[in-house]
């Protein structure tokens, strides 16, 4: 018997531009249509950022606000997690958009380098969006790009600031962070289950390790994340992905390999605990 996988798809990101990948979705009508896209070809969860219409990042509500909107009517039941990342705005601006009440939002329970610049969230902004996400009734995606996210955020659920059971992604790839690494990987998901049973996760390579996270995390029960935020190109030679559902689809044809299926938006919000 299969066993369902959830695909998350992260449609935009913070970084890549039409430039760098013509898929790459920017205005708001834009990341509806590809999410719709890549919800037909077996994503269940999308995780969205939001840019200006000259391609430059924000945090604006109003934007979110609209993408919500979009994605309710255009992909119904799909699990929707916005982004509170630094790229796109500073201090209490990366919750604005949290009373819209989406399904999920990311949280990042610590500190790391990233390419050009140090991923900043310090203790009072973390625990500001833990209890932003509390007041909205908003499940916190912990995104550990290091060991120490993963213990910090459990010791945020024993505290109280994080409502269980926890949603962790092994974030590796990030150039100046956590490197893409088996041993490492398979480190991550026996600390995981050791410290936190009830536990689900997810695993995002960034860039070439994308495709290589996917196997490893099919193989080892957990769950996938694809989609041209994290990765534009299709393999090693440099050609370029054709979209985010196409990326999806990819993922979705390997489950089969691993004796996985992937998980109905039903399926989806069940293992994730989340309102039908």
């Amino acid at each position: 018997m299969t066993t369902p996988c959830i695909i998350t798809v992260a449609i935009t990101g913070s970084v890549p531009t039409k430039k760098d990948n013509p898929a790459v979705p920017i205005t708001v009508a834009e990341q509806v249509e590809s999410t719709q896209a890549a919800f037909e070809a077996g994503a269940s969860l999308a995780h969205c950022h939001v840019r200006n219409d000259d391609g430059t990042t924000t945090s604006d509500p109003e934007r979110f606000g609209r993408l919500v909107e979009g994605l309710r009517k255009h992909c119904p039941g799909m699990i929707i997690q916005l982004s509170t990342g630094g790229r796109s705005g500073t201090g209490h601006e990366r919750g604005g958009m949290l009373p819209l009440r989406p399904d999920m939002a990311s949280l990042s329970t610590g500190s790391c380098n990233f390419p050009t610049r140090v991923y900043e969230n310090s203790p009072e902004l973390v625990d500001w969006l833990a209890s932003e996400m509390i007041t909205y009734g908003v499940k916190p995606e912990i995104e550990a790009f290091d060991l120490s996210m993963i213990f910090q955020a459990v010791k945020m659920e024993k505290d109280g600031k994080i409502k269980g059971p926890l949603h962790v992604q092994f974030v590796m790839g990030v150039k100046n962070a956590m490197p893409v690494d088996k041993e490492t990987f398979d480190y991550y998901v026996r600390t995981l289950k050791r410290l936190a049973p009830d536990a689900t996760w997810t695993g995002a390579g960034i860039g070439k390790g994308q495709l290589e996270l996917n196997r490893w995390s099919l193989e080892a029960g957990g769950h996938c994340r694809t989609g041209l935020e994290d990765n534009i190109r299709w393999d090693a030679s440099g050609k370029l992905a054709p979209s985010n559902a196409a990326l999806v689809k990819r993922v979705a044809d390997l489950c089969a390999e691993y004796n996985r299926r992937p998980a109905t938006t039903a399926e989806a919000r069940q293992l994730l605990k989340l309102a039908a």
